[in-house]
């Protein structure tokens, strides 16, 4: 039977009113709890009343299915040094059994990492890991008729849910409500659980959509009123690369999805991140029903190599899907980037946009982890830092991680006193990019590579905090400053005194005040390759 397109565009307009009623009707969060506020352009994790930095790692995959197995990990976490572990939830593991629910594994989780003073975020792995379906409960993978598949190009079926499948979506919501139904009783108080996030990295992998008679069907109907509506009434704040496909095809304000954005993959790759997104945000808003804390979506990105949609999940959060994911799941807080591959800055700049809330859920450890912690915090007011397999890299990356997590740790409440309000800068450099420039506190600054004795470094990286006039905080390795004034006033700039230095409890420490041979005669403000360290540097201008 072939259904009135109208009555599917209806049908779906309903079903995102009713998440939307969800998302209003969340539950009171207890004082303390969790939530988000934003300064000035940065979004910022408030936690128990106060902001919080979340300088963390993400376990792999299975770690945490065992509490005996994580028992030698959980103080060598707490060293790195680390404040959160980001660690799956596996539906097949909390609801064996439909309707019967067992959190013995959530609260041995919460009761060991208190013990080492971390936070969680946990990581709802449910209807889709990775583009695929391996964490439902054999149950629902048994039911093929109640929960559907999407099935290959040859009509077989394959371990893939499908967004068209109402009793998934609404076992995996009452699932999700019950989870964070406990959290609000177990936790709700204590605030160890920091955000959740709403399944991972979701998407149709070796195809560019769903091809179910019910996707079908739904492709080509007219795009669901709801997506036009938010489009025309956001219009002119849209991300632009999505703007420019929807005005190339005619800026349509109806019709079915090729005649909105055109035939091709990527409009199959749009028509799935609504599908997915209208799906995810329906779990959200069940899980906030119970207890609102926040949740985020996470994305597999495509890269240089894999750039059609299908040889990474097609639907997924990516940065030019963000009005999509926005319109369809009005209960995710933020869409973050799973961040590999060679284009790390690219992404960091794209994701930021449009007042998304920065944080990267997953990327690399050891050296690419040290450079890039700083760069995403200090660069892009990132609310946290994660690599995945962070156990791993307990033995294989822990040291260059763990000496800029330190640091990071130390500076965490003077960067959280200036995020957003335009006094800080975070750079990577290299032989082939050396140098770059920044403005701050009055002062045009030029970074480059540390040198000495006519011998730069490899590489540097760092951060530079504007704290008060004429007054800066540095943090990094293997760079230089000089200071250029760019107000009105005298013309050059000079050093009135550089001091190393750590943070005790928030609290300024002085060290060594570092002149001669350390400041090159007064000419660069200077962190040396030999360590991870912090300085203080007061500058003034003179003739």
């Amino acid at each position: 039977m072939k259904l009135n397109p109208l009555i599917v565009s209806c049908s779906a307009m309903l079903q995102l009113l009713l998440v939307t009623a969800a998302v209003a009707q969340t539950a009171a969060l207890p004082a303390g709890a969790p939530h988000l506020e934003k300064q000035g352009t940065a979004t910022r994790l408030i936690v128990d009343g106060r902001p919080f930095l979340m300088i963390g790692g993400e376990l792999m995959n299975s770690s945490s299915s065992s509490r005996e197995h994580m028992q030698k990990l959980w103080p060598r976490l707490a060293a790195l040094p680390m404040n959160t572990v980001l660690t799956p939830l596996a539906w097949d593991m909390i609801e064996p059994v439909e309707g019967r629910y067992d959190f013995a594994l959530v609260d041995g989780l919460l009761e060991d990492a208190r013990k080492q003073h971390l936070h969680l975020v946990f990581l709802w792995l449910a209807s889709w890991k990775n583009g695929m379906s391996s964490y439902p409960p054999l149950w629902v993978k048994k039911d093929f008729a109640r929960f559907p598949r999407v099935p290959d190009r040859e009509g077989n079926g394959r371990e893939l849910l499908s967004t068209f499948g109402a009793a998934s979506r609404d076992a995996d919501a009452r699932a999700f409500a019950a989870l964070m139904r406990h959290l609000r009783e177990v936790d709700g108080k204590t605030h160890t659980v920091l955000m959740m996030q709403v399944e991972n990295e979701v998407g149709i992998l070796n195809d560019s959509r769903d091809r179910s008679a019910a996707a079908n069907q739904a492709y080509s109907g007219p795009v669901p009123a709801a997506l036009m509506d938010y489009l025309q009434q956001h219009k002119e704040t849209l991300i632009p690369e999505f703007r420019q496909i929807w005005a190339a095809a005619g800026g349509r304000t109806a019709g079915t999805w090729e005649q909105v954005f055109g035939a091709g993959p990527g409009t199959d790759e749009i028509f799935m991140a609504w599908n997915y997104a209208r799906y995810v945000g329906h779990v959200a808003a069940a899980g906030k029903g119970e207890y609102a804390i926040p949740m985020y979506a996470n994305c597999w990105l495509s890269q240089p190599y894999f750039l059609t949609p299908g040889t990474y999940p097609s639907g997924g959060p990516l940065a030019y899907l963000v009005d999509v994911w926005r319109a369809g799941a009005p209960a995710i807080d933020l869409l973050a980037p799973d961040l590999y591959g060679p284009n790390f800055i690219e992404w960091c700049e794209k994701y930021p946009r449009s007042g998304n809330p920065f944080f990267i859920p997953e990327t690399e450890s050891g050296p690419h982890g040290a450079w890039a912690s700083f760069y995403a915090i200090g660069q892009h007011d990132a609310m946290g830092f994660s690599p995945f397999g962070i156990d791993l890299a307990l033995d294989r990356g822990g040291p260059e991680l763990g000496r800029s997590y330190a640091v990071l740790q130390q500076l965490a409440p003077v960067i959280l006193e200036h995020q957003g309000l335009g006094h800080m800068t975070g750079f990577q450099l290299t032989k082939e990019h050396p140098a770059v420039t920044a403005t701050l506190g009055g002062y045009e600054l030029e970074i480059s590579l540390d040198s000495i004795f006519g011998h730069s470094a490899e590489q540097g990286y760092g951060m530079i905090i504007a704290t008060g006039p004429d007054e800066f905080v540095g943090a990094g390795t293997g760079f230089m400053v000089k200071f250029k004034p760019v107000t009105p006033g005298l013309p050059l700039a000079g050093f009135g005194g550089v001091v190393e230095g750590t943070y005790q409890d928030g609290k300024w420490v002085p060290g060594r005040h570092l002149n001669g041979d350390e400041t090159d005669q007064g000419l660069h403000w200077r962190f040396n390759t030999f360590t991870v360290g912090i300085q203080h540097c007061t500058a003034y201008r003179h003739r």
